[in-house]
C-alpha cells in the first residue's frame, strides 16, 4: 500500500480541518474600489474643461479692468498735464494784457515828457516848469487811476490807520491831538483793495506829564 495515497478520510479530514492562513478580508478592495470610484469622477473631463474655462474667463476680465483702469490713469494725467499748460499760458497771456494796457496809458505821458524836453529853457520861466511838471503828474495820476491805483495821502488830523500808515517820526502841532496824523511825508498806494505801499506820516505825540515843582518833592 504506497503511504502517500489518501484515502477517502483523509480528503473529508482535509476539507473539514480550517486552513492556517487566514483569508485576505475585503476591507480592502472595498476602500481601493471607492478611491477609484473618486478618482474617476475628479478626472471627469468635462469637469476640468469647465473648471479651466472659468478660470480663463476670470483672467480675461481681470486683464480687461486692468487695461482699462491703465487707460483712463493715463487721459487722468494728460488731462491734468494740458489743465496745467493751458492754465499757465492763460496766466501768462493776462499779464502780458494787463502790461499792454497799462503800458498803452502810460505811453501818452512820455510824450509829454519828451515834448516839455525839447523846450527851449532859457525862454522858460521857473513857473512855466513848474505848471508842466504839475500837469504832466497829474496826467500820470490819472492813467494810474483808470487802472485801479488810488493815493494815499491823509490830512491833518486824520486817524492813524496801521494797515494803510507808517508812522516814522513824530511831530507836535497845535491843534491836532495825540495819536493824529500830523502831515504826509510821502504818498503810499493802494490797488484796488491791496496795499501797494504805506503811506509815511508823521503822528502828534502823547502830551508829556508836567514836571513837579520845587517846593513840592519829598525831603529826603
Amino acid at each position: 500500500m504506497n503511504p502517500f495515497r489518501r484515502t477517502p478520510k483523509d480528503r473529508d479530514d482535509a476539507a473539514n480541518t480550517p486552513s492556517d492562513t487566514p483569508r485576505e478580508s475585503t476591507g480592502t478592495n472595498d476602500a481601493s474600489s471607492n478611491a477609484a470610484s473618486q478618482g474617476d469622477a475628479h478626472a471627469d473631463p468635462d469637469a476640468t474643461a469647465s473648471l479651466l474655462d472659468e478660470l480663463q474667463d476670470t483672467i480675461r476680465r481681470l486683464t480687461s479692468e486692468r487695461d482699462a483702469a491703465i487707460d483712463a490713469h493715463k487721459r487722468a494725467l494728460a488731462d491734468f498735464q494740458n489743465y496745467q499748460r493751458r492754465a499757465i499760458q492763460n496766466e501768462h497771456t493776462a499779464r502780458e494784457q494787463g502790461v499792454r494796457s497799462v503800458l498803452t496809458n502810460i505811453i501818452p505821458v512820455l510824450d509829454h515828457f519828451d515834448l516839455a524836453l525839447t523846450q527851449d529853457a532859457s525862454r522858460s520861466s521857473a513857473k512855466q516848469v513848474i505848471d508842466g511838471v504839475t500837469m504832466i503828474k497829474d496826467e500820470l495820476v490819472r492813467v494810474l487811476g483808470n487802472s485801479g491805483v488810488q493815493p494815499i495821502r491823509p490830512g491833518q488830523g486824520s486817524e492813524f490807520d496801521p494797515t494803510r500808515h507808517e508812522a516814522v517820526m513824530h511831530m507836535p502841532a497845535e491843534n491836532v491831538p495825540a495819536g493824529k496824523v500830523v502831515m504826509t511825508l510821502r504818498i503810499g498806494y493802494m490797488l484796488g483793495d491791496r496795499l501797494v505801499r504805506p503811506a509815511q506820516v508823521a503822528v502828534a505825540p502823547e502830551a508829556a506829564a508836567p514836571s513837579p515843582e520845587r517846593g513840592d518833592q519829598p525831603s529826603a
